[in-house]
């Protein structure tokens, strides 16, 4: 601001007057306004949450960075081989059909069959006693070989045919993977469990009806199974309760887990696979066995260097002590499959077996 100063006192006053008061006020400090503090009550949907994850009995894979989610439960990829999840599966469906006449013999007819089983075309061969019938029926399940030596009638047709002659009509089914039967999973031998429990209903299913199973009397069902078809005896045992006797020939073990421990397998033809225990506990038919309500037979060579004797020998006092019917053979000097007198002995101790167990 400029003042202009004149000689007269009054304007002198005036312009003094004037610059002491703007010096007063450049040199008064200044003070900041009190801040003006507002309180706003923040609505529900406005406040962030934080979201804690509800624990579980499952177990819990790291989220990704990318998003927090809630966990997914594992699922067990093995259930599917479990005796639970054998019972609780519907079988059948489809027909045994026949694919031709094999050979005309005096005392039974046999032909060569075909039929689906979980998308894969199985094949065997049937053997129908001369006679009217109907026929109790006798299914055989040979043990493990090697897939590119087997044939149609492989060793175990002399079973089904000491059968046919006394009266049985036996279905000796190729298993999965035995030639022209396709291929498919079979670990423990589930695959073919699953097959046989699929034959036997159509069996049942067709028996007394034009073909194959016209003479069949399926209210007279029993199993037999060497080595590895034993385990698919003890299984199918356990999921279908209208079967009416087993025979298990120097079958392999009950328990998995010494299958696993014995073999270089799995104890049929599938690679091991590494499992925890309790898995493979509820995969094996050792737990259930005080399901079985009907007779069992198990004959084992003393000599057997593919399957332990002694499996046989527990297995039978594990039957015993649950009060089963059973009845054990050990046979001196035979082999894993038996030969020369010893076969012909267990042949006659199977027929006696069967008779007791299915006819009238």
């Amino acid at each position: 601001m400029f003042c202009v100063f004149h000689h007269k006192s009054f304007f002198r006053f005036v312009c003094i007057f004037t610059l002491l008061t703007c010096i007063l006020v450049a040199c008064e400090p200044s003070f900041l306004p009190t801040p003006q503090v507002r309180i706003t009550s923040l609505s529900p949907t406005a406040s962030p949450t934080i979201t804690r994850p509800i624990p579980t009995n499952t177990v819990l894979t790291a989220p990704s960075p990318a998003a927090q989610s809630s966990p997914t439960p594992i699922v067990n990829p093995y259930e599917w081989l479990t005796i639970d999840a054998l019972k609780s599966r519907r079988y059948g469906g489809g027909v045994l059909q026949s694919v031709g006449l094999m050979e005309i013999l005096p005392e039974f007819t046999r032909y060569r069959f075909k039929y689906r089983s979980e998308g894969l075309d199985l094949y065997g061969f049937l053997d129908i006693p001369t006679g009217d019938g109907p026929f109790p029926v006798i299914l055989l399940m040979h043990g493990a070989v090697d897939p590119n030596e087997y044939v149609m009638l492989t060793y175990s047709t002399r079973y089904a045919d000491a059968f046919a002659k006394a009266g049985y009509l036996t279905i000796h089914p190729n298993l999965r993977g035995y030639p022209p039967s396709e291929d498919g999973p079979n670990e423990f031998g589930v695959g073919d469990t699953m097959d046989v429990l699929n034959l036997i209903e159509l069996v049942k299913d067709q028996s007394g009806l034009k073909g194959l199973l016209e003479k069949a009397d399926s209210s007279r069902i029993g199993l037999w199974g060497h080595s590895m078809g034993g385990g698919v005896v003890l299984r199918v045992l356990l999921i279908d309760q209208e079967i009416k006797a087993g025979l298990l020939y120097a079958s392999v073990n009950a328990d998995e887990l010494f299958n696993l421990a014995h073999f270089g397998n799995d104890g049929r033809r599938e690679d091991k696979i590494n499992i925890p225990d309790d898995i493979v506990e509820s995969i094996s038919p050792v737990d259930y066995l005080e399901e079985i309500n009907v007779p069992v037979s198990l004959h084992h060579g003393e000599e057997d260097e593919v399957v332990p004797i002694r499996w046989t020998s527990e297995l039978c006092r594990k039957f015993e002590q649950l009060g089963k019917q059973v009845e054990c053979y050990l046979y001196p000097n035979q082999p894993h499959t038996f030969q020369d007198e010893g076969d012909l002995l267990f042949i006659q101790r199977s027929i006696a077996f069967f008779n007791t167990a299915l006819l009238p």
